[in-house]
């Protein structure tokens, strides 16, 4: 798949092959309710799994938020992932293909490996699963090698859906679940380095195979009971993270605990919903990546989600919840303690709005209550409208995502406000999906004060997506 560094011949190639993914996709009978999949359709045996996606995004940004930037930016993102599994009774070998591009970006876009991973093998692994382990009618499943994790929340450790990468970690992996939905998980993986990291390289989409290393390590250990407050789920969970400068490898190094609790209601008609999650992170940190820095800072840092919904039995099913989230920031830049929470290698889409070109809130140094509504129009559309207010946890530490600081805190807290929207039409169920959404931030005074920031208008962002299963 070589670069076309103009993009309208691969975008024009990318159309095409939606078009005839969609097409093959269509069920075979009319009115069959079981959607395309590859392997029913070679008539795969038994032992043998296949399938994958292909998804192709547009997105345009005006009014630039983060530092050093100016004018409006657009790209076209694709990713394609391609999955096989064999079972042989109790074991099994597997893995999973990625391949991230992008084209239209250009030297002054905002690029990086959230958006180009080409030609990449994201998951390769063996295992075995074997039951009634400890208990009757549960299943333990061991697995080794690369892989993906969806953790709980997703917030600390996730499997990345919008964004057009997706985090890998080499390492074992050891799922328990019980025969009454409880279940328990147990990690230890070395996170992977996407490759190549260079901006020519990233606007090339050169493949280079990533690679992971033994200066940054990640554990885990999580704890799940269904039901364990009237219909609410209990988790709780730990992860240690170990990051620390290598070959070819320039960190801000760290050593943090991250112990925590989520309690969550999922939405149902009729019916209240709520979800709180916390956690606290100690242990120490550097604040730059220069090997001269040696100096261990005490770090002491949190995070706080809660929300509540009702979802009326009506039609539209309209949904709407009140939310708030708080991850601190660094309290004071020279007093020996780093405050600003680590989000680890969490998701944030589902809280924060789009990331991709827009991606301006982050689970760090961020105040921020907001409102959501939620609709079902039909039942292959979906809609989505949400509010947030926007304020810096500590004036004095960094907005992550703008790359802006003010060490005085002069420049006050206040970020603004944030409205987003997104709907999506399934016109082929479990086959293709068309979504459109964006996010509107009105800048509020701290882009007006803070040094550095780009004097532009209030920022504005959308995109149109079309993504095939099979």
């Amino acid at each position: 798949m070589p670069s076309l560094r103009g993009g309208k011949p691969r975008a024009v190639l990318a159309a095409a092959s939606l078009a005839f993914a969609a097409l093959s996709a269509t069920p075979a009978r009319a009115g069959d309710p079981v959607p395309f999949r590859l392997a029913s359709a070679i008539d795969a045996p038994d032992w043998l799994t296949l399938g994958g996606s292909y998804r192709i995004r547009y997105e345009t940004l005006d009014g630039p938020y983060r530092a050093k930037q100016k004018g409006s930016d657009q790209i076209l993102v694709e990713r394609l992932l391609l999955a096989a599994r064999v079972r042989m009774d109790a074991f099994f070998i597997g893995g999973e293909l990625e391949d991230s591009r992008q084209q239209l970006a250009d030297t002054g876009t905002h690029l990086g490996t959230d958006s180009v991973d080409a030609l990449e093998p994201l998951q390769f692994y063996a295992g075995f699963t074997a039951h009634d382990a400890f208990a009757p009618g549960s299943t333990l499943e061991v697995t080794a090698g690369r892989i993906t994790i969806d953790e709980g929340s997703r917030r600390l450790v996730a499997r990345n859906s919008f964004r057009n990468t997706i985090n890998a970690f080499t390492g074992v992996r050891a799922a328990w679940h019980g025969a009454g939905g409880a279940e328990l998980d147990a990690f230890y993986v070395l996170p992977v380095n996407r490759e190549p990291t260079a901006l020519d390289e990233l606007l090339d989409n050169s493949v280079r195979m990533d690679s992971e290393s033994w200066h940054t390590r990640l554990w885990g250990l999580f704890v799940s009971e269904p039901k364990l407050i009237g219909r609410a789920t209990g988790e709780a969970y730990v992860y240690g993270f170990h990051n620390e400068d290598g070959p070819g490898l320039k960190v801000a190094d760290r050593d943090l605990y991250t112990p925590g609790v989520r309690v969550v209601a999922k939405p149902a008609a009729g019916l209240w919903d709520y979800e709180a999650e916390a956690a606290m992170q100690f242990g120490w940190s550097r604040t730059t990546t220069s090997a001269s820095d040696t100096r261990n800072l005490n770090h002491v840092a949190g995070f706080l989600h809660a929300s509540a919904g009702y979802t009326w039995d009506a039609p539209w099913k309209p949904r709407l919840s009140l939310e708030y989230d708080y991850a601190s920031g660094d309290e004071h830049p020279r007093d020996g303690t780093d405050n600003r929470f680590d989000t680890l290698y969490g998701a944030r889409r589902f809280d924060f709005g789009p990331t991709g070109l827009y991606g301006a809130v982050a689970r760090s140094n961020i105040d921020t209550p907001g409102l959501r509504l939620n609709l079902a129009p039909a039942k292959d559309l979906t809609a989505m409208i949400g509010y947030r207010a926007l304020w810096l946890a500590s004036p004095r530490d960094q907005w992550t995502t703008a790359g802006l600081t003010d060490p005085t805190g002069k420049s006050g807290s206040y970020l603004g406000q944030q409205v987003e929207g997104m709907l999506r039409y399934d016109p082929l169920p479990g086959v293709l999906s068309l979504e459109a959404g964006g996010a509107y931030l009105d800048h509020g005074s701290f882009q007006e004060h803070v040094p550095g920031a780009p004097a532009a208008a209030d920022t504005t962002y959308g995109y149109l997506s079309a993504t095939v299963t099979f």
